[in-house]
């Protein structure tokens, strides 16, 4: 959400909004007297204003904001933009394929700044200038942002404090998997600072968002925790609160408060069709927070456990094509060689149910639990292979770079028409078969299957051609069997897809 330019907001649409308000204040005010006599109303005064209390809790949040607003600051970046850091889409965009699903995720989510000129691209680098928010969390001067904020910074960063000073700060260390950073104000002092909180908030909970939407530093609003856990696709770790406290261009990385002034929150995105806040903002939960910025301020980066599998959810029409009973945990797709996984005996078609005896309820909750143990830690699983029960223990390993495996090409073959799938055999003696056209209208579209797909397994067998595929459906159908499961690679890994029989 930082912004690369300063926006202005037109003054006919912030007159109308104003004036809108003050409307519905006096209109609520005619209607409450109008029932009653001045007298009689003055009279009732004290105790309609104790039952507002009672009944909306703290009247104001002028006290809290009054304890956090002087920790909360505005991040200024110097980014360096070559010719093609701008699309059209804004300065924050990624460098995305086009149709690539996070491209309209980017459009949507992210904080970009005004497109660039000669249709949408530079004719060369120049100097931009980036803003976002932040916050001091220790009187030494350590300060929690986005990593989308300063990521592309050419030097210092500098920030401006409740009290107009502006003041340089380093970056100690990023995190973009999580999309935080932690900088450290240059200058000594003893500066104002807010704690995050241990206790977990609530859906419905009371939120305040102090921030520097559009520039505008030292902006404050409230809302409540709309939802939590939200998956939005930013990452792999993605554990968002959703909050509709109104949350703008330029309040990336700053805080959202609970109602005692502790942060709970780190705001990153917004859902936004306009770009302006629609009362969906997404933020970082401070217990994500407060364990990075930890591991950022030890050792300037964040080390996460490692186990080598790809996996993927247990969907309703998986886990009845393996006769599974329950969609609780994390299905392996693949275990990759030489990972820990492999070692410890892992494979393709295992279910992980748990992690030291604690229930896995899917693969966003089992990533997230490996990577904060961090690497070096001993782990027990606990794991369902071909209907049984089984536990191993793995030592995990550091998260390495991604790896990409490709299908080669191959040549046509005829149509499983039921599926809408073209299947051709693998070349070059590779294992698998290739899925060489797909239906766009038929099932194995809808199930995500692609050209390129290579199908390795069918009904849990290993498949060379696309006959074994048709003998496969054909068991899959003898047996009474609603869905076939092929396990399937692709240039994002390996996963498995059931496909209805009938």
């Amino acid at each position: 959400m930082s912004n690369a330019i300063k926006s202005k907001l037109p003054r006919p649409k912030l007159r109308t909004v104003l004036l809108g308000a003050t409307a519905a204040l006096v209109i609520g005010g005619v209607a409450t007297s109008g029932h009653m006599g001045v007298r009689q109303a003055q009279a009732q005064a004290p105790m309609l204003h104790e039952g507002m209390r009672q009944q909306q809790g703290a009247p104001s949040f002028a006290d809290v904001v009054d304890r956090v607003r002087g920790a909360v600051v505005s991040v200024q970046v110097t980014v360096v933009e070559s010719a093609d850091a701008d699309d059209g889409h804004g300065r924050d965009m990624p460098r995305l394929a086009p149709g690539d699903p996070l491209e309209r995720f980017f459009r949507r989510f992210g904080e970009n700044g005004a497109p660039g000129m000669n249709g949408g691209r530079r004719q060369g680098p120049r100097m931009g200038q980036a803003q976002g928010s932040g916050f001091i969390i220790s009187p030494d001067g350590y300060v929690v942002t986005n990593n989308h904020v300063v990521e592309n910074a050419s030097g210092d960063v500098t920030l401006k404090l409740d009290d107009g000073r502006s003041v340089a700060a380093s970056i100690v260390g990023t995190d973009p998997k999580t999309d935080l950073a932690l900088l450290k104000i240059r200058d000594a002092g003893d500066y104002k600072s807010v704690s995050f909180s241990r206790a977990a908030p609530r859906v419905g909970d009371w939120v305040i968002a102090v921030g520097n939407p559009f520039g505008l530093g030292g902006t404050v609003t409230a809302g409540i925790v709309s939802a939590r856990g939200r998956d939005i696709g930013a990452g792999p770790y993605d554990d968002f609160l959703q909050i509709d406290a109104p949350v703008n261009r330029g309040n990336s990385g700053g805080p959202t408060f609970n109602a005692h002034g502790e942060v709970v929150g780190v705001n990153t995105a917004i859902y936004s069709p306009s770009g302006g806040s629609v009362g969906i903002g997404f933020a970082i939960p401070a217990e994500v927070a407060r364990d990075v910025v930890a591991s950022l301020k030890d050792k300037g980066a964040v080390a996460r456990g490692w186990m080598g599998v790809q996996i993927q959810p247990v969907t309703p029409d998986i886990a009845e094509s393996m006769g599974l009973r329950s969609t609780k945990g994390a299905l392996v797709a693949e275990a990759q060689p030489g990972s820990p996984a492999q070692a410890a005996g892992l494979k393709s078609g295992d279910v992980i149910t748990a992690v030291n005896g604690e229930t896995v309820d899917s693969p966003r909750d089992l990533s997230r639990r490996i990577a904060a143990l961090g690497p070096q830690t001993r782990v027990d699983l606990t794991y369902l292979h071909d209907g049984g029960q089984k536990s191993a223990s793995v030592t995990l390993g550091v998260l390495p770079s991604d790896k990409q495996a490709r299908a080669a090409p191959a040549e046509r073959d005829a149509p499983l028409a039921s599926f809408g799938l073209t299947l051709a055999p693998a070349r070059n003696g590779e294992a698998g078969v290739v899925v060489a056209g797909v239906n766009p209208d038929g099932p194995a579209a809808a199930k995500g299957l692609r050209p390129g797909d290579v199908i390795l397994e069918a009904a849990g067998q290993p498949v060379a051609t696309p006959a074994d595929v048709r003998k496969a459906l054909a068991g899959a159908r003898n047996e009474g069997r609603k869905a076939l499961l092929l396990r399937v690679k692709s240039d994002a890994g390996s996963r498995f897809v059931a496909l209805a029989t009938s």
